[in-house]
């Protein structure tokens, strides 16, 4: 192998998975809704890489994983997926390369459809599906086989309509239908919040069962301390539109509940401190 060819190997795989470079949104620019929940986002994730992600409300962690997935164009800046500048491609064609669940178990399935058409058509993610569902047997029996893992009995209603099932098995499914092609990039957007605690951590051990076995690069924004201090190798902490904290795995390991809600006290006493002295000034001056 020549020099050249040994460079570019090389740099290839130093390359993160994801990179974001001064990324920045803004929704209803200039109006009194005006909201900015990314105001010059940095952030490389490298492969393999299981980054949970945390933030109060408004904080950007949902927006953040939206740019990534393009459901909406972004104002400036660059944002790189597998070695691919994807700033400018549609939400559909980024699916080739991304899989994701969302918060509410009702979305991303097709509810009146039944569990088999819905895996039919998670497996044609990101590819020209044509006519029909291609219901085949090797399909049948390979989401058996899956499903059978879950421990929820939905081996045996694959031709049930998925809308008819509860919130947990729905969300099982469909963390089940997100990574069926193993994507470049698993997204999960506080997929747990919605359901019942005995539902949630079930759901939990199947993502940190899926994402350990398949070795997926993840992101993952949660509300729950636990489950960041719990699960990934990296906790990304977001703040009115940028990251304000990044531990690293060794970082991460010493971190316990009580320290991450500190930082989040030290940053909203900071914040009302901010506005106490703006309020001591305005005082001053009108």
């Amino acid at each position: 192998m020549s020099a050249h060819s040994q460079t570019t190997v090389a740099s290839q795989l130093d390359r993160p998975l994801v990179r974001l470079s001064q990324v920045y949104k803004t929704f209803h620019a200039g109006t009194v809704n005006e909201v900015r929940p990314m105001r010059g986002v940095n952030l490389e994730i490298a492969e393999g890489s299981f980054v949970i992600v945390l933030g109060g409300n408004g904080s950007g962690k949902s927006t953040l994983l939206n740019a990534i997935a393009g459901s909406f164009a972004i104002d400036a800046g660059r944002i790189e997926l597998d070695g691919h500048d994807v700033s400018a491609w549609p939400e559909h064609r980024r699916a080739a390369l991304i899989g994701r669940v969302f918060q509410n178990p009702f979305s991303g399935t097709a509810p009146n459809m039944s569990i088999l058409d819905n895996f039919s058509l998670a497996a044609k993610r990101g590819k020209f599906r044509g006519l029909g569902w291609a219901h085949t047997r090797a399909l049948r029996d390979d989401l058996s086989d899956r499903v059978r893992e879950l421990k929820m009995g939905l081996e045996d209603r694959l031709d049930s309509a998925i809308g008819s099932l509860s919130g947990g098995q729905r969300q099982a499914l469909t963390l089940l239908m997100a990574t069926w092609l193993k994507p470049r990039l698993l997204l999960l957007d506080e997929h747990t919040a919605a359901l019942d605690p005995k539902s949630a951590d079930q759901v939990i051990a199947l993502t940190d069962r899926i994402i350990a076995r398949e070795g997926l690069t993840t992101l993952m924004v949660t509300h729950s301390m636990q489950q960041a201090v719990n699960l990934g190798d990296r906790i990304v902490m977001m703040h009115s539109g940028n990251v304000l904290h990044d531990f690293n795995a060794e970082q991460k390991r010493r971190l316990r509940v009580d320290d991450l809600l500190g930082r989040f006290e030290n940053v909203r006493r900071r914040e009302l401190l901010d506005e106490s002295a703006a309020e001591l000034l305005r005082s001053r001056y009108i």
